[in-house]
C-alpha cells in the first residue's frame, strides 16, 4: 500500500511537471509571452477606415478606445453589441468624446469601406468601420487574441468569431474588456470606473 501512494505521488508530480512544461511552451511558442505573464491584448495595427483612409493604432491616441471584431453579415453578437456601444455613447453624453469605438471586420472579402461606413453609420455615425487586407486583418485580430474562422462555402458563408469589446486606455494599453452581450448602462458603468 505504500508503494502505491508513493507511485501515485510521483505520478501526479510528473504530470504536474509535463503540464507546467507544456504551460510554458505555449506561453513562450505560441502566444509569443513571458511564461510568467498574462499574455500582452491590442498592440499595432495598420488597416483601412470606413472613408477609405490608411489608419494605425496611432490614430486613436488620446482616446478610450472600445474595440470590436465582427462582420456586417454577422446575425447576432455584432447588432447586439453595436447598438450597446451606440446607445452607451448617447448616455455618456458629453463624455462621449473621450470615447472611439472601432468595429474592425474579420471578413474583407465582403467588407470594404463602403460597405462598413453604411453598416456602422445605422448604428452610430461615432462608430468606426475598419477593414484592410487579409494580412491586415489577421496582424490585428492576433494583437487582440481574437479568434474567427470562416464557416461554409459560396456567398452565403459565415464567420465564427470571438464577441468581446476590449477597452483600451488612451495611451493604448489594454484596460478590461465586456462580453457582447452586457448592456449599455454596464458599459457606462465600465468606462466611467476607468475615466
Amino acid at each position: 500500500m505504500r508503494l502505491y501512494r508513493i507511485a501515485v505521488a510521483i505520478g501526479s508530480l510528473c504530470l504536474f511537471a509535463i503540464a507546467a512544461v507544456v504551460y510554458g511552451w505555449y506561453q513562450t511558442e505560441y502566444l509569443g509571452g513571458n511564461p510568467l505573464s498574462a499574455p500582452a491584448i491590442g498592440g499595432p495595427f495598420s488597416l483601412v477606415d470606413d472613408n477609405g483612409n490608411a489608419v494605425t493604432d496611432q490614430t486613436y491616441r488620446g482616446k478610450w478606445l472600445l474595440v470590436y471584431f465582427g462582420y456586417t453579415f454577422c446575425p447576432d453578437a455584432c447588432p447586439t453589441t453595436l447598438n450597446a456601444v451606440a446607445t452607451a455613447l448617447t448616455a455618456l453624453g458629453p463624455d462621449a468624446e473621450r470615447v472611439q469605438p472601432l468595429f474592425i471586420t474579420i471578413d474583407p472579402d465582403r467588407d470594404t469601406p463602403a460597405v462598413m461606413k453604411e453598416y456602422v453609420a445605422a448604428f452610430d455615425s461615432r462608430i468606426v468601420g475598419l477593414t484592410g487586407s487579409p494580412e491586415q486583418i489577421a496582424a490585428a485580430a492576433k494583437a487582440y487574441r481574437v479568434y474567427y474562422q470562416r464557416i461554409g462555402g459560396g456567398s452565403d458563408y459565415t464567420m465564427d468569431h470571438t464577441v468581446l469589446l476590449y477597452i483600451m486606455d488612451p495611451n493604448g494599453r489594454f484596460s478590461g474588456f465586456l462580453s457582447h452581450d452586457q448592456t449599455a448602462e454596464e458599459i457606462v458603468q465600465k468606462l466611467k470606473s476607468l475615466f
